[in-house]
């Protein structure tokens, strides 16, 4: 069962997602990064939204769904 998600500031989201294994790629068009994770040998990219103090839990989910994290990935990176 997943824990519930809080609200996470852009740097803390960022932080979290490379402890999971994704990595820089490159700036987006407006204020989006494009970051990247390779699961079970395919690319997963995603943008994310940065210089914000508060993402919702919505958000930052789908964060962590675009890169193919499982419940238990999001549990272990939430910690």
């Amino acid at each position: 069962m997943r824990r519930k998600i809080p609200a996470l500031s852009s740097k803390k989201l960022v932080k979290l997602v490379r402890n999971a294994g994704a990595y820089f790629v490159r700036h987006g068009k407006g204020d989006h990064d494009i970051y990247e994770r390779i699961v079970d040998g395919l690319r997963k990219v995603a943008p994310i939204q940065m210089g914000k103090q508060e993402l919702r839990p919505e958000y930052c989910l789908m964060i962590f769904r675009q890169f193919g994290m499982t419940d238990e990935e999001i549990n272990n990176v939430l910690l």
